[in-house]
């Protein structure tokens, strides 16, 4: 336990403010000011702290100067009706006159008698329209909850089920997996169903199709058209000129 008076002044003395709706972090300022002639070391402790981050959370303060210290809340649910127990401790001691660079040591070498505290309380503050809508917000669950009992009480059927012993859990999943397995097997079997009519399908396709190949080389023509010149019939240019040449040496011939 600190023996010394606190030398550091504290503004605010006794409490930190959070004013909430608390979706966002809330942040309480802290003033320490030295107003002795000798430099002070300071520490700030909390109860939680994994619920508020403190910037700067140790250091030295010169004579007669001060610093804000910015203690930040965490976003949280906030619950009207469970007291806040957080508290923050600011303690300090006078700095020796040589200090190193690791200040945890100089902290954990500190003569307990040498030490000073000032403890400090957490308050949080809702506004005055969010405190009624979280207030109604419960009143509402409550009023929900009430009615549930008034009509399982009303309905014999109802009171029957609330009434009758719940299964082990251990039998219920059970059950569960096999009906899971059941509908697993089912689904399966469709599966399999679906496929085997797409084969018959795909099958059935291609029968057609070479039925209609038949039917289309069966419809065809063996024979060209009239109009279609026959290549057996048609003889080339040159036959005629050789034919003509030999037609008019034979009439010469007759002619002399």
């Amino acid at each position: 336990m600190a023996n010394k008076e606190q030398a550091l002044i504290l503004d605010p003395a006794g409490e930190l403010r959070f004013r909430g709706p608390f979706v966002d972090v809330v942040t309480a300022n802290l003033l320490l000011t030295n107003p002795t002639d000798k430099r002070i070391c300071f520490k700030v402790k909390t109860t939680a702290p994994k619920r508020y981050c403190v910037r700067p959370n140790s250091g030295i303060l010169d004579p007669k100067k001060e610093i804000v210290v910015a203690v930040m809340l965490q976003p949280f649910d906030y619950d009207p009706n469970e007291k806040n127990k957080h508290k923050f401790m600011v303690q300090s001691m006078f700095a020796p006159d040589h200090i190193g660079d690791n200040q945890e040591i100089l902290w954990k070498d500190a003569r307990p008698e040498s030490l000073m505290d000032t403890k400090l309380k957490c308050v949080f503050e809702m506004p005055e329209g969010v405190l009624q809508q979280s207030l109604l917000s419960e009143t509402s669950k409550t009023t929900e909850a009430i009615h549930y009992s008034d009509s399982t009480l009303d309905d014999p059927a109802n009171a029957r089920k609330a009434e009758s012993p719940k299964k082990p859990a251990s039998a219920s999943s059970t059950e569960e997996v096999r009906k899971l397995q059941h509908e697993l097997k089912k689904i399966q079997q469709e599966l399999q169903s679906l496929k085997n009519a797409n084969n018959k399908l795909e099958e059935e396709g291609v029968r057609l199709r070479k039925v209609a190949m038949s039917d289309t080389v069966m419809s065809t023509p063996s024979h060209p058209p009239p109009s279609s010149p026959v290549s057996v019939r048609a003889f080339p240019p040159v036959v005629y000129i050789v034919a003509a040449i030999l037609l008019g040496l034979i009439i010469g011939k007759f002619l002399l």
